[in-house]
């Protein structure tokens, strides 16, 4: 990335002219898309604390998938697959939480479709606003039916069960804050960085 002369007296129109110019190269660099996911992957290790730790909050807002939905609208796909993969992984290497098994092996398969969906889809889709919602909740969808099926697979290699109603209820029940909260919040994010030019327009 070049360097810009912002600060070189240069007129307003001139300045609002340059930073035009990084936030288009940012968005198609993919040395600042890798910087971006490191952001994003360090959000999602710093979110879950506004929940003091307590995991029945943090179960029912979800704060670390705020990230790692955001990423692979901003970044694309793979990025958004390898932070969200990573996230609940390398939390509970730094913090122990959250549990790694079941918990934690789940979330990074449920967290890693978030983050491919959400960037697959929105590449795929018209860049208009309801697609945004199409996308974020055709995600949060498919990354909820992920981290049932591997709940299921990892109850059947434990010899435990994990039946249909446990699903739901992890799933869709005890998140009904967070599924709210996302839908409410990041749609205002992602529009607000297409107006600031750090996502793709078309």
């Amino acid at each position: 990335m070049k360097v810009l002369p912002l600060f070189e007296g240069r007129s307003s129109i001139f300045i609002f002219v340059r930073m035009k110019e990084m936030k288009k190269e940012l968005s198609k660099n993919p040395v600042a898309k890798l910087t971006m996911s490191a952001m994003f992957l360090a959000l999602c290790m710093v979110l879950p604390l506004l929940t003091g730790q307590i995991p029945e909050i943090g179960k029912a807002l979800s704060p670390m998938h705020i990230p790692v939905l955001i990423c692979g609208f901003v970044c694309g796909w793979p990025y958004g697959l390898a932070v969200g993969f990573i996230a609940p992984l390398l939390r509970f290497l730094i913090f122990g939480m959250p549990p790694i098994f079941p918990t934690g092996i789940a979330m990074a398969f449920e967290l890693a479709a978030y983050g491919a969906m959400s960037g697959i889809l929105y590449k795929v889709f018209p860049k208009k606003i309801q697609y945004i919602y199409v996308t974020l909740i055709a995600s949060m969808l498919g990354g909820r039916v992920i981290w049932g099926i591997v709940r299921f697979i990892i109850a059947g290699l434990s010899g435990t069960k994990f039946p249909f109603e446990a699903f739901l209820t992890g799933a869709f029940v005890s998140a009904v804050p967070g599924i709210i909260c996302h839908i409410a919040l990041i749609p205002l994010i992602i529009i607000a960085m297409k107006k600031a030019k750090l996502i793709a327009n078309e």
